[in-house]
């Protein structure tokens, strides 16, 4: 997936800001491509790329867990477990917070496979993300259950799996190259 037409980032973004955040005064001008400035105070921001992870989780018949977001953005769309990693946070450590935090279980074990650019639009601000997919070993499925962002879990055969059923670009395309790999043997999982 390429983004070389998309407009940048940082003017997009500066656009949904009416003022300056530190000193309220005046509206944010383009500084370079990826920054804008407040010609008041001086305020610099660069727009970076936030992280988030993503886990797909396979038990022993080869289906992938696949949970049902209970909130916007994409409520009720078909999504996988993961987040945004926070400050301070490995991707490691945050897909084993977010994964125990919406449907506790404990990562034993991952594999990263590839990563996804993708837009997150929330509360009227877009962010732009870069989605870092594992493959995820688990302790015990056992312990299971829902979180407070998890609407409901279900295990889907690859064959059976309908991209267009998830809510997020960015899943979207993990789905389709989990199918690619999981149903052909080509790509990048098991």
């Amino acid at each position: 997936m390429t983004t070389k037409n998309a407009p940048p980032a940082g003017l997009e973004i500066a656009s949904q800001f009416s003022f300056c955040p530190r000193c309220g005064t005046g509206a944010l001008e383009r500084h370079s491509e990826k920054s804008v400035h407040c010609p008041a105070c001086g305020f610099l921001f660069f727009f970076n790329t936030a992280a988030a992870v993503v886990a797909l989780i396979t038990d022993q018949e080869g289906r992938l867990l696949v949970t049902k977001r209970a909130h916007h953005p994409a409520q009720g769309t078909l999504d996988l477990p993961g987040g945004f990693v926070d400050a301070h946070e490995t991707a490691e450590e945050a897909l084993s917070r977010e994964t125990r935090e919406e449907i506790n279980l404990e990562i034993t074990g991952l594999r990263y496979l590839f990563s996804v650019p993708n837009i997150y639009d929330y509360a009227s601000l877009r962010y732009y993300t870069m989605d870092l997919a594992f493959e995820c070993s688990v302790r015990d499925l056992s312990m299971l259950r829902a979180g407070d962002e998890v609407a409901e879990i279900l295990f889907v055969r690859p064959e059976d799996l309908d991209v267009n059923a998830f809510g997020l670009k960015s899943i979207k395309e993990i789905i389709a190259r989990f199918i690619a790999g999981r149903v052909t043997g080509a790509g990048e999982s098991k």
